[in-house]
């Protein structure tokens, strides 16, 4: 009690400090805040009305320069002169309405009186001027002055224009104003000074001319504000020459400050109730430390060599009770076996029951692998759904193999998950030791390759390593380094393309690219080999770039109305596939209706929500998707229905079978028809023989492919047959 009492003072004035010091920060980050939106806004808002002045100047301007373009011009003199009241008003009135907008044109005597009046488009009598005489009428004089006196000149010694603006208000209404005189454009007209015509152009400040000023510099709510209603801080007076305020320009006005405060104020709040409820958990933990301290202590220890979810040993112990077993295995001339051990498709429990369901997957089989194995040996988690045991004194190999035997019989037991029976198989690899020199890691490495071999060859078994896996898993780990450095550049990889023909033999419809690893020892390997150990060592989607990258450049040099090229379904299920196909076209200059990405039918079975927007992304592009080696496999035909592909391609096992097999005619033209009903196309592969053309365009299969028609082609080869010759040289031009 004493010892409570004496640290509760203590307690106390750290809490007290602590809270003050919080709360001084707090006050000094808001007012900061505070200060720094508004700072932020006004100069924001500083920023906008010299944005709208700016714009206000720019459509005077640009007034005076749609009425230029008409009064300085002989014809405008010769027909105003004649009285031409039809050309005038399709050339210097209604035209400047029709064309610019503007509202109101009146053409002016040397006398000051109108000639022609036009209003909003039409043509009205020239007395209706009188009524906005009284206001234009000093900016007339201001003009008339201009041209009483002597030529001006501008800053670059030019004759300057001859043109008086102003803003005015003209039946209650803010408007701008331009006065121009009517000038000749060349020598051919002669003009004394004072007779001059005047030309009056009048454009209303409405919300439409407000609208495309504010609209250059992205502001919104951008309206006339009359006299009559409060202007507020976003708006930018009309005011003419005289000083009067005709009225506002007004806008939404654009607050980035608080804007960032609004969009950044969840995010604070949730910091502020972290940052709280740290603080409470702090001082909390402040009053316990002394007490917490060994059991933490104890906690860390546990925790550093036990998996939390099933108290199993865990990585670092299980290693280190592996050394210490060889150790004594050596020394009494006995044998330790290692299983490694995997839950067979684990990630599919995850997906469908859920997480907690594949916790609960984790600890029951823990306890299952526990309560078969003896005492005296270990099972430990290592991750995941990744367990290892340790058999000690193994008198053979058959003994190990009893022990995985019933390891695998006890977890094919039902399991009861979330009130749900689920069946559960695993693959287990098998390594023991042979003798004193055994390492734990080579041991580990063994029971690894093992496990990699049990799940290759199908599953819910056992193997036990054998030599041969070692040198296997050596040659394709050669065979990966060799393929990672043909793909940096070092040669070796390349592509041959074989042509698709028309049903007549003779017309190439496109082509598919295939490729090819000609290895300096091991020779021409097979591409379904080193397709799947790219897949098996992440590598697939490196070599599929480049194949990708090569066909398209190819093709984009070329007049194939297509190019082909197969893809793993690996790619389809990365969700930045579709981004790197575009990113690829766009560097060939390749149109993407001229690509065709061939995948196999077995993307149809895969529940996958990414393979779907893939492709859903590829199709959008004008990409099309192939089914390869169609008919072979257990299509959706659902998902066929719903046009996810544009093209099936019938295997060559059908079409091999074609001139001697009833049953490979029947699939064959049930194929050809289904592909028809779904509005798809449809080529056969493998062609070799005159009866499997004839057959196959008889049941109306219009693309052909194989070597009957032609093989495999280098490049150059290629290029050589009619109808592919090279692009011209403007088209690769105009394309780079």
């Amino acid at each position: 009690m004493s010892a409570r009492q004496n640290s509760s003072p203590l307690t106390r004035q750290v809490t007290l400090t602590v809270l003050t010091l919080a709360t001084f920060a707090l006050a000094i980050v808001v007012g900061f805040g505070f200060y720094a939106t508004s700072q932020a806004d006004d100069a924001s808002l500083v920023r906008q009305k010299m944005f709208i002045a700016d714009g206000l100047k720019d459509q005077i301007a640009s007034v005076q320069r749609e009425q230029e373009s008409v009064s300085v011009w002989d014809d405008a003199i010769i027909n105003v002169r004649a009285g031409n009241q039809t050309w005038i008003e399709e050339n210097l009135s209604v035209w400047m309405y029709t064309y610019y907008g503007h509202n109101r044109v009146y053409i002016l005597d040397a006398a000051n009186h109108a000639i022609h009046a036009m209003r909003e488009g039409k043509v009205v009598d020239a007395s209706a001027y009188g009524e906005d005489q009284p206001t234009l009428l000093p900016i007339i004089e201001k003009l008339r002055r201009m041209l009483a006196g002597p030529p001006q000149t501008d800053a670059y010694g030019q004759p300057a224009k001859m043109v008086a603006e102003d803003l005015v208000s003209l039946d209650g209404a803010p408007a701008i104003v331009s006065v121009a005189p009517l000038l000749p454009s060349s020598d051919r007209i002669s003009q004394a000074q004072g007779t001059e015509y005047l030309h009056v152009s009048v454009e209303f400040i409405n919300n439409a001319v407000i609208g495309k000023i504010a609209g250059k510099y992205l502001l919104d709510g951008a309206r006339l504000v009359p006299l009559s209603q409060p202007a507020g801080p976003a708006a930018v007076p009309l005011v003419d020459s005289r000083g009067v305020i005709l009225g506002y320009i007004g806008w939404d006005q654009l607050r980035p400050g608080l804007a960032l405060v609004r969009e950044i104020a969840p995010a604070l709040a949730i910091a502020l109730l972290l940052a709280g409820g740290v603080l409470v958990f702090l001082l909390s933990r402040l009053r316990r430390a002394s007490t917490a301290l060994q059991t933490s202590q104890d906690q860390a220890q546990y925790l550093a060599f036990h998996d939390t979810l099933t108290g199993l040993p865990n990585r670092a112990l299980f290693e280190d009770r592996l050394r210490r077993t060889l150790l004594f295995a050596s020394r009494d001339k006995t044998r330790v076996a290692l299983l490694y051990l995997d839950l067979d498709r684990f990630k599919h429990i995850n997906d469908t029951l859920g997480h907690p369901a594949g916790d609960e997957l984790v600890r029951q089989t823990a306890a299952r692998l526990k309560h078969t194995i003896r005492e005296v040996d270990t099972v430990a988690r290592l991750g995941g759904d990744e367990f290892a045991v340790i058999l000690l004194d193994v008198p053979d190999v058959g003994s190990a193999e009893d022990i995985a035997e019933r390891l695998l019989l006890k977890l094919r037991e039902p399991f009861r998950l979330i009130d749900d029976q689920v069946f559960v198989s695993a693959s287990v690899g098998i390594a023991l030791s042979s003798g004193s020199d055994t390492d734990a890691d080579e041991l580990l490495r063994k029971a690894d390759i093992a496990l990699y071999e049990a799940k290759k060859n199908g599953r819910g078994c056992y193997e036990l390593f054998a030599g041969d896996m070692d040198d296997l898993l050596l040659r394709k780990r050669k065979v990966e380094s060799e393929l990672r450095k043909a793909l940096e550049g070092e040669g070796g990889i390349k592509l041959a393309y074989q042509p698709v023909f028309a049903a007549d033999g003779r017309a190439i419809l496109g082509a598919e690219a295939l490729i090819r690893w000609g290895h300096e020892v091991h020779g021409a390997l097979p591409a379904a080999q080193f397709i799947a150990i790219a897949e098996e060592r992440g590598l697939i989607g490196d070599l599929g770039k480049w194949a990708l990258g090569e066909a398209c450049r190819f093709a984009a040099g070329t007049e194939l109305p297509w190019i082909a090229v197969n893809i793993s379904p690996m790619q389809l299920r990365d969700i930045g596939f579709a981004g790197q196909v575009a990113d690829i076209l766009s560097e060939t200059g390749l149109d993407p209706c001229r690509l065709q990405l061939e995948t196999t039918e077995s993307v149809l079975l895969e529940h996958n929500d990414t393979i779907g927007t893939v492709i859903a992304a590829l199709r959008q592009s004008g990409i099309c998707i192939v089914l390869d080696d169609f008919g072979t496999g257990y299509s959706s035909l659902s998902y066929l229905r719903r046009q996810a592909i544009d093209k099936l391609k019938i295997d060559r096992s059908f079409v091999h079978l074609l001139d001697e097999d009833e049953s490979a005619r029947a699939i064959a033209k049930t194929l050809i028809e289904l592909a028809q009903a779904l509005k798809v196309e449809v080529t056969a592969e493998g062609v070799e023989t005159d009866a499997q053309k004839a057959l196959l365009v008889g049941m109306g299969c219009r693309q052909l492919q194989g070597y009957l028609l032609s093989p495999p082609l280098e490049p150059g080869q290629l290029l050589a047959l009619p109808g592919v010759s090279p692009a011209d040289r403007e088209r690769s031009a105009a394309r780079a």
